[in-house]
């Protein structure tokens, strides 16, 4: 039996269903998820064999059914999550071979949220080992658990990480929704080049609990939908307040309806600041981002051009953040499992790739977490941490907001995916994209589809102020009803020249 198969099994156990449930009334959200699953194992499993999802439940129409029964708001809604996020039907792998034994049957807050909203966990998505903090010679979307994650747009090509199933399943159609998380582009840039939206959230909206982490500065979990209705539904659903991450404490006080007003939101008079430089290299990207520009234009937008140059010292300093606390989190999180003969240190984790090298590090080593594991000065790490939050927040987005008189930035998210290449990594083009700053800072950014490049979806961002979550997600819904583009779909193919 193979890995994905033996979760599956372990998830029907955990989740035996009542005569109720196998006989009740017809359901359509029992349905929707029937042919979901039926749509796993046509196009992740086998065909195109996408390897967005490690693991599903056969169980979950029976629970839509019944979410849908007791009129709860999600009314059965099937949501696929992370492998970094626990649930309790599953083990939490990050993708590693040495966490393939993680099943603590606890739920992290923010699925105990979903639940009682009436979402259905469907199944958990594959992603970049251990969230792409590994090594810098990575590929995107590959873990030893699940292999690697195919693009439904070309299958040759990559599916962006870290979050890479949860954009792949969704643009696949596999579930209503999936649940990302966020480091540094790891929701928004898997949603841009699958043709999807993604919200990563302001941090502290979210609780991370029994999340495995990186960094407790900037780790967020987020939405990754096809509308951004969608997403300001599932974001009302896991949003709030969470005793065990300090973070979240103001939260309850700002969860809302995220999709109250989302539907007659107007542009007219609205300042945005446009990020000229940060639109790149690429003219047939430029002149797509110009295009979207004009459809916010046309229904009354002010566009404010803005030439800014990042201070560099807030990557540097960033980066410092992250190789400190992924040691000391990661640490917190391995001590917390309950199994046993489990990996309870970073030192643990490297010494468990070392000693399953031909599995683990064929495609890439663990130079970071090596860095990460030295990486012990603490006045280092407090001076360079508030480095980074004033100039990427106070510095960097509140001043462009101020100086510009303006209420939202824009910039395109990403340019088109590239081939997919284990033997040399990953191949991004740098000078496409703004999201670092909201992600040192903790600002919220919101990705939607803007076209696509030769059949390969771009997106656009829109940057807010901190806790401005529901009025980013107000822009996006109104520049996804302006969006005169067309947007490409799904091939299920491996990448071809498009005919002219």
């Amino acid at each position: 039996m193979n890995a994905k198969a033996s979760l599956i099994v372990l998830a029907l156990a955990s989740a035996p269903l009542s005569a109720e449930d196998r006989v009740g009334p017809p359901s359509p959200a029992a349905e929707t998820a029937k042919a979901q699953i039926e749509r796993i194992e046509a196009l992740d499993d086998a065909g195109p064999t996408l390897n967005a999802v490690i693991a599903y439940n056969p169980g979950a129409p029976a629970l839509a059914a019944q979410a849908e029964r007791n009129g709860l708001p999600l009314v059965g809604r099937t949501v696929l999550v992370k492998d970094n996020i626990e649930t309790y039907e599953f083990p939490t792998t990050a993708g590693s071979l040495a966490l393939a034994n993680n099943r603590t049957v606890r739920d992290a807050p923010m699925i105990d949220r979903l639940r009682a909203a009436g979402g259905v966990v469907l199944g958990k998505t594959n992603l970049s080992e251990w969230a792409n903090i590994r090594s810098d010679s990575s590929t995107s979307g590959w873990s030893a658990i699940g292999g690697l994650t195919r693009n439904p747009f070309a299958t040759d090509r990559n599916s962006c990480g870290s979050s890479s199933g949860s954009g792949a399943a969704v643009a696949a159609g596999l579930a209503w929704a999936a649940i990302g998380t966020e480091t540094n582009g790891s929701i928004t840039c898997p949603a841009s080049i699958n043709g999807i939206v993604g919200f990563k959230p302001s941090v502290g909206l979210v609780s991370r609990t029994h999340v495995v982490p990186i960094s407790s500065t900037q780790d967020t979990p987020g939405p990754m939908t096809a509308s951004v209705w969608d997403a300001a539904m599932l974001l009302g659903a896991i949003a709030g307040e969470d005793p065990a991450d300090p973070v979240t404490l103001t939260a309850q006080n700002r969860v809302t309806d995220y999709t109250a007003g989302l539907a007659d939101y107007s542009l007219q008079g609205v300042r945005i600041g446009v990020m000229r430089k940060q639109v790149g290299n690429r003219e047939d990207l430029t002149s797509l981002f110009d295009q979207a520009l004009a459809d916010m234009r046309a229904v009354g937008a002010e566009l404010v051009e803005i030439e800014f140059n990042p201070n560099q010292q807030m990557y540097r300093d960033s980066f410092t953040v992250l190789m400190f606390e992924l040691r000391e989190e990661m640490g917190k999180y391995l001590a917390s499992l309950p199994g046993e003969n489990m990996p309870r240190s970073l030192a643990d984790l490297i010494a468990f790739n070392k000693a399953h090298a031909s599995e683990e590090m064929r495609w890439f080593g663990q130079d970071l977490f090596e860095l990460a594991e030295t990486t012990t000065d603490r006045e280092a790490y407090e001076t360079a941490r508030e480095n980074a939050l004033r100039i990427a927040g106070e510095e960097t987005l509140d001043k462009l907001l101020a100086d510009n008189d303006v209420q939202f930035l824009v910039a395109p998210t990403r340019g088109p995916t590239w081939v997919s290449d284990l033997v040399n990594g990953d191949n991004f083009n740098g000078s496409i994209g703004f999201g670092s700053p909201a992600a040192i800072a903790g600002f919220p950014h919101l990705t939607v589809p803007m076209g696509a490049i030769e059949g390969l979806p771009v997106g656009i961002s829109f940057f807010g102020a901190k806790w401005a979550d529901h009025e980013v997600l107000k822009i996006g819904a109104a520049y996804e009803r302006a969006r005169s583009a067309v947007l490409a779909t799904p091939s299920f193919k491996p990448w071809s020249p498009a005919e002219r």
